[in-house]
């Protein structure tokens, strides 16, 4: 027999319509808009959405955009510095269309910088592969500035006569000008001169019209140090003083090629450095707190990596989701990128030096 037989009417009709009040309220719920919407008709009523000074709903954000982004393509390297922050746990390398792919969706993204770095970018088929990059995101995609971070060992004059009309800065990695220091470092090569080679590519920049910048990481060995002549004499466009970092994995804890920890100084040891050398204009200081997330790194597969948490945690690549997915796990401080002076002029045709 069925149920609705062993029931009175007025029971039966009870239930079904409670079974209707159901329905019609998981419907209800499904639609929103319409309630939105339903609202906006009352006398006095406007949808949420729709009030005046109102803008996108709570937990919204607008898409983040990769401004300058700095592109780790090779972990490899010849030297051996001993607070090294991307070491060569890999020795992966996209092939070069795949690296354009990926760089022409970045610049669709909003990309006007880039930055190449390591490991050594001019290990890699002695230079050839970044100098094609080089030349990719100048002419191709047109970007405004282009610029390679390297130690500067495997530079040579043949890769300026090819390259140099297509990169706006050459940063050089410099942590002493006593080579002693150098090799205490990690930045000896057996008779090469870290210092005279410096010189060197000083020389070549000028001759070939590529902005020259000096990047230096303060550390035990260097923290009393005093630059001022060498720095003023070689007068780059930039000198980027960096904070020794810690970074879990990379240069501390048990997976990590490197042990940094002898290398760090404290907060007030890295502003006396700075104070020594405030009479130098083109100083650029990133203490810890600056560096950390204030970047948009890319690694060797195109993973932007996450250093909030101490370590480099990777997205998935951008030539797989997209630029606009992968960002959204990059860590990125668009504040703090910001406010240590991540934005300048960039472009040597923009920076009117006298070559």
């Amino acid at each position: 027999m069925h149920l609705i037989e062993m029931r009175t009417l007025p029971q039966a009709l009870a239930m079904l319509l409670r079974v209707l009040k159901a329905q019609l309220s998981a419907l209800w719920l499904s639609l929103p808009p319409f309630c939105l919407l339903w609202g906006a008709l009352l006398p006095g009523r406007r949808p949420p959405l729709l009030e005046e000074g109102a803008g996108e709903p709570d937990g919204a954000e607008a898409p983040t955009v990769p401004t300058s982004v700095n592109y780790h393509f090779t972990r490899q390297c010849n030297y051996r510095c001993g607070f090294c922050f991307h070491t060569a746990k890999t020795s992966f390398v996209l092939p070069l269309e795949e690296a354009k792919r990926g760089l022409a969706m970045l610049k669709e993204s909003g990309m006007e910088k880039i930055n190449f770095s390591g490991g050594e970018p001019f290990l890699h088929e002695r230079g050839e592969f970044v100098g094609k990059l080089v030349q990719f995101c100048k002419q191709e995609l047109k970007l405004p500035s282009v610029s390679i971070v390297s130690n500067g060992s495997m530079i040579r004059e043949r890769w300026f006569k090819r390259y140099g009309d297509y990169l706006d800065i050459l940063a050089i990695s410099c942590d002493s000008f006593d080579e002693e220091v150098n090799v205490l470092i990690g930045r000896g090569q057996g008779k090469k001169n870290h210092v005279e080679n410096l010189q060197r590519l000083r020389k070549w920049c000028r001759d070939y019209a590529v902005a020259f910048k000096i990047n230096s990481v303060i550390n035990r060995f260097n923290v009393d140090e005093d630059m001022n002549e060498q720095i003023m004499a070689l007068n780059p466009v930039r000198w980027k003083v960096f904070q020794c970092l810690l970074i879990e994995g990379e240069n501390t804890g048990e997976d990590a090629l490197r042990e940094a920890e002898r290398f760090i100084i404290s907060n007030e040891e890295f502003e006396q450095f700075l104070d020594r050398h405030r009479e130098v204009s083109c100083l650029v200081s990133e203490s810890n707190q600056k560096m950390r997330d204030s970047y948009l790194i890319l690694d060797e597969y195109m993973r932007f990596l996450n250093c909030r948490n101490g370590r480099k945690e990777p997205s998935k690549s951008v030539l797989d989701i997209g630029v606009e997915h992968a960002i959204k796990f990059s860590g990125f401080d668009e504040k703090m990128f910001l406010k240590r002076g991540g934005k300048y002029v960039w472009s040597k045709a923009e920076m009117k030096l006298e070559w």
